[in-house]
């Protein structure tokens, strides 16, 4: 049986983009999917890091379960894991891979000073006129 942690209740999580460069190292492996953080409350982090250590040791995926806005249960491998001691309570940070039709790809253009659209956050080299 394929171990998971489950939201039981409140809101569905959010997902944010990481862009600390040790989580994208992250990303690689044989599924695709980009890698995201979500912050969780909890009463108990430490057993939630420990039940993911020994999944891992294990060689055993762990799943974080949870609803989305719409209602409907999906799935999330968990990636790493840490807890945080704050004024008001745990917090259980999950850096989970959103798969296929779990990730929205924003592609845009940024106006630099001149108020001038440019795609050079692309990395695309200039192609000659």
């Amino acid at each position: 049986m394929e171990e998971k942690i489950t939201i039981i209740e409140g809101p569905p999580p959010t997902f944010e983009e990481i862009t600390d460069g040790w989580a994208l190292g992250l990303s690689e492996g044989s599924m695709l999917g980009d890698i995201a953080v979500t912050r969780l409350r909890t009463f108990n982090g430490p057993a939630l890091v420990e039940r993911c250590y020994r999944a891992w040791h294990g060689l055993q995926s762990i799943q974080l379960e949870y609803r989305t806005p719409d209602g409907l249960l999906n799935n999330a491998p968990i990636v790493a894991a840490r807890y945080v001691d704050t004024d008001d309570g745990q917090l259980l940070l999950l850096w989970v891979r959103l798969i296929d039709d779990q990730v929205e790809l924003e592609l845009g253009y940024y106006e630099d000073d001149s108020g001038e659209e440019s795609d050079d956050d692309f990395g695309f080299p200039d192609l000659p006129e």
